[in-house]
Parts: C-alpha cells; structure tokens; sequence
C-alpha cells in the first residue's frame, strides 16, 4: 500500500497560499485533525499540452507562464509540508505545441519508446489521469503507445470500443477502465495509519466523434457524461471505496442538456461523487475572475452544487488544491469540511510575468534530448514571407495570419478539385484566427517577421493538426455560415460611445472569415446566433452587401468552401455545416498543405485583402483588448479608425475603434 502525506502547520497553510495563490477558505481543522480524522490533500494538473517544459517554442524564447516541471515544485512543496497528499491529472496531454508535433510527424512512437510527457509525469508520481479531447489528435494507435508508458492508470467512463452502446452503460466494452479503487493508508491526527479506499472515476467530452472523426469513426463511440457517472459511481460504492473522485476532462457549464461538452457542474450533483477535478476550458477555478454569478457555482470557495471543485488552468500554469478533511465513520470515511483553491506558478509584477517557482531539474534533465531536437525542428525554415504576419488585429479587421491558409487552403484544392464534377464550381476558403482573443494570456498572439519563415511559424499560424476538407453548399448557407462567425461580436448601440466589442464566450477559432467574398458586418443587429451555434434572434441579419465577382450573392447559387476536418464535421456548431456537405476529404494536413504553399511559392505576400469589415454606425465606438506588441502594427490596419484607449488586464492594451 502507497504512503500518502499531508499539511499540518496553518501558519504554513496560509504561507503556502500568500506566496502561491489564492487561500479559499480556512477551516479550523486545518491547524490538527483529531484522532478519528485525517486531512487527505489532492493536486491536480490539467490541459499540460505537451508544456512539460517552460518555452514557447512557437516564440522559440523561455516563457514563465508555463511549463509542468514549474508546477512540480508546487507539488513537491505540499508533499514536503504534507502527511497525506496525492497527485492527478485532467487529460489534454499530447497535443498542443510544436514538441508534439515533432513526436507525432517527425520522430513517431514505437512499441516501448516513452513520450516526453511520460517522462516527466513518472517522475512526479502520479496516481491517476483521465483522457482528453486532444489525446485523439494523433490516432489511436499513437495515443495507445503513450499511454503504455505510464507507470500510472488511465481511467474513461465514457469512451466505448466499437460501434455500439450497451442498453445499460455498466455492459459497455469500455476502452480503458472506467475507474480505479486505490488501496491506501493514510495518517490521523494521531500518527496511527488508517486504510483507506479511495475511487477515481474519468470522463472525456462526447465530442471528440465530431472533433477527431477521422481518428475515431468505426473505432470507438461516446456515451453521456453525466449519464455515464450516474451508472458507474453507484458500482464503485459498491465495491467500497470511502470517497468519490470525478477527473472531469470537461468544463463548467450550468445549462443542462444531453451530451454536454461541460458537464462538470452536473457531476458535481450526482450523489457519491465528493470531489469534482475539473479542465478542458483553460479557466481557473476557485478564483475572482471565472465564473461569476452562476447559480449554485461558488467561485470563491471553489464548489460546484456545494461539492468542492477545481479547475487549474492550463499548460502548468496552476496546481490544483483540494484539501479534505475526512472523518472516521464505523468502517469507512466520510468528508467533514473542504478547501479548494488554484497555485499559480507566476504572478505580474510591474507588468511583466515572474516566476514564483524554479524549475524541477529532474524534469529538465529527463527532457533535454527532446527539447533540443524539438528546437532544430522548428527553426527549420521552409521559405520566406514578404510582409510580416500578425494576429494582434484578427478579430477587428482582416488578417495576415489568416489570409495566408486561406491562400494555402485554394492553391491547394484548386488543383485537387481541376478535374472533378466541382472543377466549375467557385472556390471559397474559410479560416479563424487561432491566437487571438486573449484566451490564454497577453503573449499568445501570432507575430512572424518577414523574411524567414520556419516550421516553428506555420505551427504558430496553424495551431492544430486538423485536415483539409471541402464542403458543397450555397449562396443563403454561405450567409448562415458567416452569422455564425459574427456571433463574435456584441450588439453595439448607436451613437454610444467606448462599447464593449467582443464577447469574450466566443473563441476566437470560431470566428471564420470566409474568403473570396466580399461583406459588411452590422454590429447594431443582435447575433443570429450564439456561442453554441443556437439560433437566438432569427430575424436578425448583421451580414450586408455579401458579394461574389462584385455581385450580390445568389442564395442558391453553389459553392466550395475549403475548411478543416473540424469545422467540416459540425465543430462549432455552425448551421447547415457539416458531414454530409463533405465533397473532399483530403489526406494532409492544414499545416503541410500551408508548408508546400510557402516551398512551392519560395516567398509570400500574404498582406490581408480587406474583404470584410464593419458597417459604419455614425457616432460610435467600440473598444477591445489585444497583446502588447499591437502597437508596432497600428499604422498597417488602414481599413480602421482606430487609436491606442490605454491599458487593459494583465499585460494587454485596449484599442479604441470609431465605427
């Protein structure tokens, strides 16, 4: 039986909590637990993405904001100042920056190879993960051979080999265990050591069937979360475990229906299950930032529907904490009082990111082969880019970074599509900016100077390892599709001044612009849609003077669109798109075709085209939040009135826009 450790100093409790993050809350319990009772300490990480290490290797410089060998000194210090304490992880592990992709493209797994992940999560002592959505990105059989390296089980619920479901979710062929019990001794206040039962149970969102379909489609299936959870939990209680741990691969969300891509909130109501570690929305939680205002959600204690939760950013940058005190009942353990809270690995001083840890040289250590080959991987270069590509503006004019895979996406299926029943057809490309909007931090927005362009910076433009497809559709879905898009932005009044312009529960993947069109954007109507893809005002039309060849556009006229897998695949929500408009399903991805562009091309001009913009509203103005850096860039967004409005959070700057 493994020895577990715990906390037992409140002056080191509220030491650890000024220096590393935010305390919650604190319970007298947490200076002594008495003889009948023991604190048990549960560190979670969540959506590392390959970020074992802190660089950014898409700025190919260090970056303090990240990096899992940065959290493992939160670990290691709460296992030194604790008596029972144990370690988890949320899923996201295997995709998400360039050392992925060298891993998966370039070096490839192997029966018994051990992927740079592995190696520094074995080395941290995990007890249990769970998957998550972006473990499919590379196939199954990849994700296969990293899972076999760790010395630590995975456990999915909800994830179902084969094609079929079970009348009864307990009958399902599982592909992995849907949970563990793990036998355990833990100390009391007395020092005497107490067995323990401790389940973990997994969930990964439902859908990855849309999101990886390529990968998964006649492999495997996905049940319901909460439906899943409702089956299980009771077996494990069963089987006797004393407390219920959900790793929830899925994020918090309090509108309830079937499928839910974040269903944590409904774990947290199902009766058994005591804690909920919760990710998948690169949110932190508990906190004074997310998730405000929401029934039965407090984001200052940190619980869900009075269970204690957390959420722990992503890419190392927290360590999740959720300190339990357990009291002996008869034969088992029941939960007398809780803490939660998220350590941050950094904080802003004097507007610049510093570390509050150092790094776990064991970690680096075990890494620097891969690290260094990841580095001559990336700064490969491919070809050269005669204007510089930047994201700073993506959201609020027409974008270097966008227009060239628009420009990849056409040369490319121009040629594919020259001799098929589509040859005739017009051929629209539709792309998002991936960087932008702020979601993960100040820094994250895409910047290439010109000249050089390198692996490193197409995977900076072209974050996800998604493949090309071409979709069949009209003139009217063409609109539809570009209301959905629109949705980005709130509904701005006329002649106010200094609006909020971007509905920061929009990502900003989403916000496709769609190219060899031309259009306007009517910020004074609602949005036809919301972030979901729901309809929510279905007489509003934001999208005026759509053209093609200088014309209005015929809503049954036909077109091709080249997109993603994703999209393609109803990602998003979009409406009317999806599988069945699929023309082409092409073989390569959207990174490679984008690579062959620029060789085949040997210098690009991808300065944007200015093809859509916002429809003037006299006496207005709208004002958002971008990266720092956006001010060397102003004087080339000639489509805009727009003027530096000051400085926003966390290192971004506000811009102001006269409509």
């Amino acid at each position: 039986m493994s020895q577990l450790r715990h906390l037992v100093s409140r002056r080191d409790f509220l030491a650890a909590a000024a220096a590393g993050g935010a305390l919650i809350m604190f319970h007298p319990f947490s200076a002594r637990a008495q003889v009948n009772q023991a604190h048990l300490r549960i560190m979670e990480t969540t959506d590392i993405h390959v970020n074992v290490l802190p660089y950014d290797y898409y700025a190919d410089k260090p970056n303090d904001t990240m990096g899992l060998s940065r959290t493992a000194s939160l670990i290691e210090a709460v296992r030194k100042e604790a008596t029972n304490a144990m370690l988890i992880d949320n899923g996201d592990l295997l995709q998400g920056n360039p050392m992925g992709d060298y891993i998966a493209y370039e070096k490839g797994m192997k029966d018994g190879d051990l992927h740079p992940v592995m190696k520094g999560m074995n080395l941290l002592g995990y007890e249990c993960s769970t998957l998550g959505n972006h473990e499919f990105n590379y196939g199954l059989s990849f994700m296969d051979k990293v899972l076999a390296g760790a010395n630590f089980p995975f456990v999915c619920a909800n994830l179902i080999r084969g094609t079929e479901l079970a009348a009864n979710p307990r009958d399902d062929k599982l592909y992995l265990k849907p949970y563990v019990i793990l036998d355990r001794k833990i100390k009391d206040g007395s020092g005497a050591e107490q067995p323990i039962r401790i389940g973990i149970i997994g969930f990964v969102p439902p859908q990855i069937m849309v999101w990886d379909l390529k990968n998964l489609e006649g492999n495997v299936k996905t049940r319901d979360i909460v439906e899943s959870a409702k089956a299980w939990v009771p077996q494990m209680k069963e089987e006797g475990a004393d407390i219920v741990i959900a790793l929830s691969h899925s994020g918090i969300d309090v509108k309830q229906g079937d499928m839910m891509e974040n269903a944590s909130f409904f774990v947290a109501g199902i009766e058994g299950i005591d804690a909920v570690f919760t990710g998948h929305q690169h949110l932190v939680f508990p906190g004074k930032k997310d998730f405000q205002s929401l029934e039965a959600v407090d984001a200052a204690k940190g619980t869900l529907q009075g269970k204690p939760a957390v959420m722990a950013g992503f890419w190392g940058s927290h360590m999740g904490l959720i300190d339990l005190l357990l009291e002996r009942d008869g034969s088992t353990w029941k939960i007398v009082s809780a803490t939660s809270e998220a350590r941050p690995i950094f904080e802003r001083v004097d507007k610049a990111n510093k570390p509050t840890v150092a790094d776990d040289q064991r970690i680096v250590d075990a890494l620097k082969l891969d690290h260094e080959a990841t580095l001559a991987y990336v700064r490969r270069p491919v070809g050269k880019t005669s204007a510089p590509l930047y994201s700073y503006f993506a959201l609020v004019a027409d974008d270097s970074s966008v227009q060239i895979v628009s420009q990849a996406q056409t040369w490319y299926l121009k040629d594919i599509l020259k001799n098929t029943e589509w040859k005739d057809l017009p051929l629209l490309s539709a792309a998002a900016p991936f960087k932008a909007g702020g979601r993960n931090g100040a820094d994250y927005y895409t910047d290439v100077p010109v000249g050089d362009i390198a692996i490193k910076n197409v995977a900076d433009l072209y974050l996800y390892p998604n493949t090309v497809r071409a979709v069949e559709i009209t003139g009217a879905e063409v609109k539809e599709w570009l209301e959905m898009s629109a949705g980005i932005f709130n509904r701005i009044e006329p002649g106010k001044a200094d609006q909020a312009l971007i509905n920061t529960d929009f990502p900003s993947y989403n916000f496709d612009v769609i190219d060899g069109v031309t259009y306007r954007i009517d910020l004074s109507q609602p949005p036809k849609y919301d972030p979901k893809g729901g309809l929510a005002n279905a007489g509003s039309n934001r999208i005026i003077e759509l053209m093609f060849d200088r014309k209005l556009i015929d809503p049954a006229q036909k077109f091709v669109v080249a997109t993603n897998n994703y999209r393609a695949g109803g990602g998003g929500n979009f409406p009317e798109i999806n599988a069945s408009k699929v023309i082409y399903e092409a073989p390569d991805t959207n990174r490679d075709v984008i690579v062959r562009y620029i060789i085949s091309k040997g210098t690009i001009n991808p300065s944007a085209d200015a093809n859509w913009s916002f429809a003037p509203l006299p006496g207005s103005s709208v004002v958002f939040e971008t990266g720092a850096k956006a001010k060397e860039f102003i004087a080339q967004v000639t489509s805009l009135k727009i003027e530096p409005a000051g400085e926003g959070e966390a290192g971004f700057s506000k811009y102001r826009i006269t409509l």
